[in-house]
C-alpha cells in the first residue's frame, strides 16, 4: 500500500507538539506573571482619590493616631472609612477655603458620601478581620507599610493568598506588643523571633488553626 503522507510529516508532527508545549508553557507563565505584576495587583502605585489625602502629613507631620480616623479597627472586621465630619472637626477651623478640600465641604453640606477608591480591596470570598489582628499584636505596618511616609496611599504588599499564608505560617516574625501596634517606626529592642515566640503564648495565637482554610474562606 502506498504511503499516504510523506516522511517529513513525522518531523512536522513532532515539532508541532514541541511548539505547542512551549506556547502553552509560555502562555501560562505570562498569565501568572501578569497576575503578580503591579499592573494587576497595583503594588507601589498611588491611587488617585477624590481628595488627595496625605497620610504623611496627617500621621507623620501632625501625629494623628490611626484610630482617630479608623475608629472601628479594634472592634470589628472593617477598619472603617472616616466620615467627613471627622475631617471637618479640624477643617471647619483651618484651611476652610482651600479649593482642594471643597469635595469634603460639599459632602458635609449635602450629606452625600464621597466615593473613595479602595486601596486594599480583598476579593469577596476572602474574610479578613482587622480587630483580631490588632488584638494578636499585628502592627498596621505589616500589611499597610509605612503609611506615615506616603503622600498618597498605595499598596506595598500584594495581599494575595501566598503572601497571607507566609505570615500565618510564621506569625512570630510580625507580632509586637499591643501598645506598639499603631507605631509606624517601632522596632524590637532585642530579637524579634524571641519576642514573637513569647507573644504567641501571651496572646494565645494558635498557629495550627491559622492554616485552616475556614479561617479566611467562610
Amino acid at each position: 500500500m502506498a504511503q499516504i503522507f510523506p516522511s517529513k510529516m513525522n518531523i512536522l508532527s513532532k515539532a508541532s507538539i514541541v511548539i505547542g508545549a512551549i506556547l502553552a508553557g509560555g502562555g501560562l507563565t505570562l498569565i501568572l506573571g501578569l497576575a503578580r505584576s503591579p499592573y494587576v495587583n497595583m503594588v507601589g502605585i498611588p491611587r488617585e482619590q477624590p481628595v488627595p489625602f496625605s497620610h504623611k502629613h496627617h500621621v507623620n507631620g501632625l501625629g494623628i493616631d490611626c484610630r482617630y480616623c479608623h475608629t472601628s479597627v479594634e472592634e470589628v472586621a472593617f477598619a472603617g472609612i472616616p466620615a467627613v465630619k471627622t475631617c471637618m472637626t479640624c477643617h471647619s477651623q483651618i484651611w476652610t477655603e482651600a479649593q482642594i478640600l471643597e469635595p469634603i465641604r460639599a459632602s458635609y453640606r449635602t450629606d452625600k458620601a464621597i466615593e473613595w477608591i479602595r486601596v486594599h480591596d480583598l476579593p469577596d470570598f476572602v474574610y479578613f478581620n482587622h480587630s483580631i489582628h490588632v488584638r494578636k499584636g499585628v502592627g498596621c505596618v505589616s500589611c499597610h507599610g509605612r503609611v506615615d511616609q506616603m503622600p498618597l496611599m498605595m499598596k506595598v504588599n500584594s495581599l494575595d493568598m501566598q503572601w497571607c499564608i507566609a505570615c500565618h505560617k510564621q506569625p512570630e516574625q510580625h507580632l509586637r506588643p499591643r501598645e506598639a501596634v499603631y507605631q509606624m517606626d517601632w522596632k524590637p529592642e532585642g530579637d524579634q523571633l524571641a519576642l514573637g515566640e513569647k507573644l504567641l503564648k501571651d496572646y494565645h495565637v494558635d498557629k495550627a488553626k491559622m492554616l485552616n482554610c475556614s479561617i479566611c474562606h467562610r
